[in-house]
């Protein structure tokens, strides 16, 4: 390699030596002829030598150069040939040439001689500065690169490496052949190497050689600077130079992202299996096996290493993050012994209820965290003193505790995954972001986090001691003044946090990068950095909802009913500090629609932090939470579930007190439950006989078992994958939990004998119709015998119901069938 190499200019002289030794050489002779004249000849009077200019050619026709050197206090005389200069040779004067072209032939002429040569910049520099002429061992034009030290690397052209070294020496730099900390640029000439990889791990910028050509057309400007930011940066190496990138398993708007950001970084791109591409990039967590085995010569690299080479604004080491094949192919759990349908039998019973219990085994995560803080002599979980039988206060002080914790994790990871990062000094490539910006982006961020680690703590204590007299609410109530505090003003300003994080992200690429490397680790849940931050914004009306829950479930005599209101009192007081025009009215109006359309709806519904997410038309496939085959509506709100099921019997209207009538409500209220109450949520694979199934595994607060929830959506314009991604992503957030794709489990439909296709058939309406009109029956009746009379004439007006018009002869045929089921009355009776 030429890097390696010792270059020589035509008069003999070393180009690429370590110019930093010869000069360091010069200066111990200068201080050793310093030392013996100050011992071997003290006595004797050293003659003066003077310093002088001699101006040459058109160096002395420039009046701003003759100014300068009379302001610095230096003699000159002018020159117009090579042949004068024996004339003015003299052992009384240091002479110093100035030379306007450093490549004509006085200047070889004088350089040869081994004469001092400096350029009109040096003497127009020490002027404005008012210091002497500099000393140079070699000719020096200018100072635009004066205390740099440079090094380079990929050059296999002898002559243009020895150009360069030229005119870094003309600009006052110094070369180091080999690479060291002491090197403050590296010019490159490729991207590989030793030296290529050592300034990428020290941070030293790499330059390409445009830059030092660039800055030696600037050399006549009096304020320039080579290293200033501005101009480096044009010139530095994207960290794409010489790659070509293909990409395998993004998403189309993820690919065509990336594109662009390669070809934004110095790269170029091809579609995938090219054979002239010298990367692949690879979406680790969903692509599990390559479409072809790849060359030798190809790098099958992960998503993190094409991030971390924009963040860090060099190329990254490829070893580090070489993609691997991974061991189990599979991408979710399967559940493999569960069914949806109502059981018929013992055995069927028995094994739902053991994975049932399985299931719940899994989901149920201890209240209590692996290592106990030092600071606290704690119970270990063994010895935890859990009641025995688990009531119902102890269940929601447990969702309290898990949910707390949650919460508290997040913020940690929102500030050392996070904020820590963009604050530290020394970053590769200077700052990601401004300090003003990180200030806005993160706010209160650490006073909310300190706030609630000491609540955490406290909640810790209380259940690993647990007795139904303690009292939570003293601790919401300790730390009050402290949440008024930290928290209006970080919500209030939540909007203008996440667009300056989205301004940012769009306008500075390597903090797209820094953000894209940290999402995509397991601490974050593949959430984005704000919706990490909208977590302070949910957290306390989450927290008043679950002191609402514990004070239901907290008897009358139990001193903490008080001292529970009294916090949830203090809870709404932070929350009214923060500013009403945060509240979003259409958000407001849209609960308020669901409250008229749904009969019975709970008034607790309606509260000012939450909002309406979505709404999914199902149809019930088990016992729960209604009978099979009822058309159930699902409210997805931010932080519970509405479920209602369709009036069988619509009566009346709604008038309000101004006069305005609504159309009466149309669906039948059955739950409001929260969203911490989900413990699982079941994705039924799709088959012939099974349709856009899906279940949840819910544990209420007042239950010792958890209780199974099986719906069919009935409608194909939101796609069930972005329906269960949906609500397990608020579930997530609902108890503070980054990884919401571990809520979801697939399901196996086939060894259930789950089969929803038969759920719009008139055999299947005529079944629910039958089921309906003897529980009708059986409440109208007090004797155990329903007259088959009375039961067929039901039979028929539910039927003729149904389907909206007169039997058929089939229709008939299948009434006469079913009419003969008295039997079905009678066991329902």
């Amino acid at each position: 390699m030429a890097e390696n190499s010792v270059l020589t200019s035509t008069t003999g002289r070393t180009s690429l030596a370590d110019s930093s030794i010869f000069d360091s050489k010069v200066t111990e002779i200068s201080k050793e002829n310093l030392l013996i004249g100050s011992t071997s000849y003290v006595e004797e009077e050293m003659p003066q030598i003077e310093t002088r200019v001699i101006l040459v050619q058109e160096a002395g026709k420039q009046e701003e150069l003759i100014k300068a050197l009379k302001d610095i206090k230096v003699g000159f005389v002018k020159m117009e040939s090579v042949e004068e200069f024996e004339g003015l040779d003299s052992p009384e004067f240091e002479n110093v040439f100035v030379v306007t072209d450093f490549q004509d032939s006085v200047f070889n002429d004088l350089y040869k001689a081994d004469c001092r040569v400096i350029g009109p910049p040096v003497v127009l520099n020490c002027s404005q500065k008012g210091e002497p002429l500099p000393f140079s061992c070699r000719p020096l034009y200018c100072t635009s690169m004066m205390n740099l030290v440079l090094c380079f690397t990929g050059f296999r052209k002898k002559e243009e490496l020895v150009r360069l070294v030229t005119l870094v020496h003309h600009m006052g730099g110094v070369i180091r052949k080999d690479f060291n900390s002491k090197v403050t640029h590296l010019v490159a000439n490729c991207t590989q190497g030793e030296k290529f990889r050592v300034a990428v791990s020290l941070g030293t910028p790499i330059m390409k050689p445009e830059w030092i050509y660039k800055a030696w057309e600037r050399r006549n400007e009096q304020d320039f600077y080579a290293a200033v930011d501005d101009f480096r940066n044009e010139f530095k190496v994207p960290p794409f130079q010489d790659c070509i990138l293909s990409f395998l398993g993004f998403s189309d708007e993820e690919k065509t992202n990336m594109e662009e950001m390669t070809e934004m970084q110095g790269g170029k791109y091809l579609p995938l299996g090219d054979e002239r591409c010298t990367h692949l990039v690879v979406e680790e967590n969903i692509v599990k096996d390559l479409p072809f085995e790849p060359s030798k010569k190809l790098y099958v690299v992960k998503q993190e290493w094409f991030w971390g080479s924009i963040q860090m604004d060099a190329r990254a080491g490829e070893t580090m993050y070489l993609y691997e094949k991974a061991n189990t192919p599979e991408l979710k759990k399967s559940v493999s012994m569960l069914s949806l349908n109502t059981p018929n039998s013992n055995r069927k019973r028995r094994r739902l209820k053991e994975t049932l219990a399985q299931l719940s085994r899994e989901t149920d995560v201890s209240p209590f965290p692996p290592h106990t803080p030092k600071s606290c002599t704690k119970s270990s979980k063994s010895s935890t003193p859990v009641p025995s039988k688990q009531s119902a206060r102890w269940q929601v002080a447990k969702e309290l505790y898990q949910t707390e914790s949650n919460y508290v994790n997040i913020l940690a990871t929102i500030i050392q995954l996070f904020q820590v990062p963009l604050e530290e000094e020394g970053q590769r490539g200077g700052p990601i972001l401004a300090p003003e910006e990180i200030k806005t982006i993160f706010g209160s961020i650490p006073d909310i986090f300190d706030v609630h680690t000491k609540i955490k703590d406290d909640l810790e204590d209380l259940i690993v001691n647990w007795d139904e007299s303690k009292s939570i609410g003293d601790i919401f109530l300790k730390y009050s003044k402290d949440l008024v505090k930290t928290y209006p003003p970080f919500v209030n300003f939540f909007e203008m946090s996440k667009e300056t994080i989205i301004k940012c992200e769009k306008q500075k690429p390597r903090f797209h990068a820094f953000l894209k490397i940290n999402q995509a680790k397991p601490e974050c849940g593949r959430q984005s950095l704000v919706e990490l931050l909208i977590r302070p914004v949910q957290r306390l009306p989450s927290v008043a909802l679950l002191l609402n829950d514990l004070k239901k479930h907290t008897a009358d005599e139990n001193p903490d009913k008080s001292t529970l209101e009294k916090a949830i009192g203090s809870l709404k007081e932070v929350m009214t500090h923060i500013n009403e025009d945060k509240r979003k009215t259409e958000a407001q109006k849209q609960i308020f629609d669901v409250v008229y359309e749904v009969d019975g709806c709970p008034a607790n519904l309606l509260s000012s932090h939450r909002s309406l997410v979505q709404r999914v038309e199902t149809i019930s496939l088990g016992e729960h939470p209604c009978d099979r085959g009822e058309q159930v509506t699902l409210f997805l709100f931010n932080d519970c579930l509405e479920i209602a099921r369709k009036r069988h019997k619509v009566i009346g209207t709604f008038r309000s007190p101004h006069g305005q009538t609504r159309p009466p409500a149309s669906l039948k209220h059955i739950h409001l439950m929260p969203l911490s109450q989900i413990k699982k949520v079941l994705d039924i694979r799709e088959t012939e006989d099974c349709h856009n199934a899906f279940a949840l595994l819910v544990r209420p607060p007042t239950e010792q078992a958890n209780v199974l929830l099986s719906f069919q959506m009935t409608s194909d314009e939101l796609p069930k994958e972005n329906w269960l991604k949906m609500l397990c992503r608020h579930v997530a957030n609902t108890i503070c939990k980054a990884d919401a794709e571990n809520l979801i489990y697939t399901a196996d439909p086939e060894s259930f004998e789950v089969n929803t296709k038969d759920m719009d058939s008139t055999l299947s309406r005529a079944s629910r119709a039958i089921k309906k009109t003897s529980k009708k029956v059986t409440r109208a009746f007090s004797f155990s015998k329903t007259p088959k009379r009375a039961l067929r004439r039901a039979l028929m007006t539910s039927h003729g119901s149904v389907e909206g018009r007169s039997p058929s002869s089939n229709d008939k045929h299948v009434m006469s069938r079913l009419s003969s089921t008295s039997s079905l009355a009678k066991r329902c009776v």
